[in-house]
């Protein structure tokens, strides 16, 4: 393989023109959508995080839901429940919007807990448990949340062993100054992000070619030296100064996929360190915890990140 496959050219492509200036994210976005894994966009409102996920939905013909995850959003609202029918004296299924291919669950970290923790299931086993009875769900089942940074009012942190879920967390920041301008001058064009326009945009793939793509993945060679080389840099995780959680074996394995996935869309068969070190800030930047003297000593976790990968020496 010595191309990145078609279809994968048009899906970036495609978001790029209508997300203008987030090229390393629709990358990024891309990358965990081969490996199968969920992602966390967190940046401040008005950045296009829900646009981005519409549009994407739409260019490859998945079902789409949207969750706006509030304080007083329950569990239930979520997964659904089984409503007793007065006319036919039986309990009916009601399922909730997580029965979907892709699922917006936008602004995750405005609802409790409690709640957060009813898409932990469906995450990890792509089931839902309702009165007892497994429900599957579809083969795509895949998560975005959005979030706003933590430093805002009114946002509750996720626990851990849910932020492990998720593949990826992506930071999306500001636009440069030249494609904010393209933003405007695509306005004065007539676009707007509302629905009309994005009903507009022609898919350009198809889900069943986004599974095939997830098992050609899969088959992406991975070195002895660069696994190797994958489980130095996560033991180092665990030993580092800085951190009082490294990365966990879930961790190793997404790092892993994800390593995949970033050599398939840059059209190779195998993986190579660069591919390693490509995911590794998205990757681990929501499942390492600084230690209290480090965050008092101003330390910040993509610091840390650069410094475990200079760490550990790159195989040749």
């Amino acid at each position: 393989m010595s191309a990145t496959h078609p279809a994968l050219n048009r899906l970036n492509q495609a978001l790029n023109r209508v997300v203008v200036g987030q090229s390393h994210l629709v990358q990024q976005l891309l990358i965990a959508l081969l490996a199968g894994g969920h992602v966390i966009l967190e940046g401040v409102p008005g950045t296009g995080k829900t646009l981005l996920v519409k549009v994407l939905a739409q260019l490859i013909q998945a079902d789409f839901s949207r969750i706006q995850l509030t304080p007083d959003v329950l569990p239930a609202d979520i997964t659904g429940t089984n409503i007793f029918d007065l006319n036919s004296r039986e309990f009916t299924l009601k399922k909730g919007p997580v029965f979907t291919e892709v699922l917006l669950a936008d602004e995750i970290n405005r609802t409790p807990p409690k709640t957060q923790a009813a898409l932990l299931e469906a995450m990890e086993e792509m089931q839902v448990t309702l009165d007892g009875e497994s429900l599957p769900l579809p083969d795509l089942f895949w998560v975005i949340a959005t979030q706003n940074p933590l430093e805002f009012e009114g946002t509750y942190p996720l626990p851990e062993a849910q932020l492990d879920r998720f593949i990826f967390k992506l930071v999306v920041d500001y636009p440069e100054a030249a494609a904010e301008k393209q933003m405007l001058l695509n306005r004065q064009a007539g676009f707007t992000a509302k629905r009309a326009d994005i009903n507009r945009i022609e898919p350009v793939a198809q889900v069943e070619e986004i599974l095939e793509l997830r098992q050609a993945v899969r088959k992406v060679q991975v070195s002895e030296a660069i696994i190797d080389y994958l489980l130095a840099l996560v033991r180092t995780s665990r030993q580092f100064p800085d951190l009082a959680l490294g990365a966990s074996p879930r961790a190793a394995g997404a790092w892993f996929s994800t390593a995949q996935a970033a050599a398939y869309l840059a059209g190779r068969d195998f993986v190579t360190p660069d591919d390693v070190k490509a995911v590794a800030a998205p990757l681990l930047r929501h499942r390492f915890i600084l230690k209290p003297e480090a965050m008092l000593d101003g330390i910040n976790i993509d610091g840390v990140i650069a410094g475990i990968m200079n760490k550990v020496p790159v195989p040749r």
